[in-house]
């Protein structure tokens, strides 16, 4: 099917399919009846450490990418979003301001997808 990326303060659509929040913090002032997530994958995001060192800055972004492929190398969360993207339309929810560089996009970039 498809992976898309959204803000998860934009409001849910029934076209997001699937709703994976791809953070490792719950988003704030969010309640998870307005979110309307299918699957929080706090084990996709980037570790504190990572998250920190790329601060949403551009000129990290390419480091962090690397960094961050090799953080998600043999996690089977991620073998569970290929197979469930491969099966339905799946959103990856990020909530940062950053809307072109953050993780969820580096996620997509990571699984072969343009951003």
């Amino acid at each position: 099917m498809a992976l898309k990326v959204k803000r998860v303060y934009e409001p849910p659509a029934p076209e997001d399919g699937v709703r994976v929040l791809v953070d490792r913090l719950w988003p704030r002032g969010l309640s998870k009846e307005k979110a309307r997530i299918d699957w929080w994958a706090k084990e996709l995001a980037p570790s504190d450490a990572l998250r920190r060192f790329f601060a949403h800055d551009p000129q990290r972004y390419a480091e962090f990418l690397r960094r961050y492929r090799k953080e998600l190398e043999g996690n089977p969360d991620l073998e569970r979003l290929k197979a469930l993207s491969r099966e339905k339309t799946v959103t990856l929810l990020f909530g940062a301001r950053e809307e072109r560089y953050n993780n969820a996009r580096a996620l997509l970039e990571i699984l072969g997808q343009e951003p």
